[in-house]
């Protein structure tokens, strides 16, 4: 059974099993059609690959951590936030068309 995790202001139940059944971690996400369908459907796919490699990143960093998946998806929201901007509806790539420009 799934411990339940905090993400905001809700409880959720984590997406996916992080570990074989002989107890070895996995590598999260190995394609982006793996990630969740809140990032899936709502972010480009270079939006995807960086969402993808940041999170198992700091998944593996954060090993131990009661609040590693939490934290790990929080990493990859910033990585992705720091190439790409949203304007309106979708994600767009900062600098490109002049959007995004800090």
């Amino acid at each position: 059974m799934a411990s339940e995790i905090p993400r905001g202001r809700r409880w959720l139940k984590p997406e996916r099993s992080w570990q074989t059944g002989n107890g070895e971690a996995v590598i999260p996400y190995s394609h982006n059609t793996e990630l969740p369908t809140s990032v899936r459907s709502h972010l480009p796919e270079h939006a995807q690959d960086i969402y993808r490699e940041a999170f198992n990143h700091a998944f593996a960093d954060h090993m131990g951590d009661p609040r590693q998946e939490e934290a790990a998806h929080r990493i990859a929201w910033a990585a992705v936030k720091h190439r790409y901007v949203k304007d309106g509806n979708r994600w767009v790539e900062r600098g490109s068309a002049g959007v995004g420009r800090d």
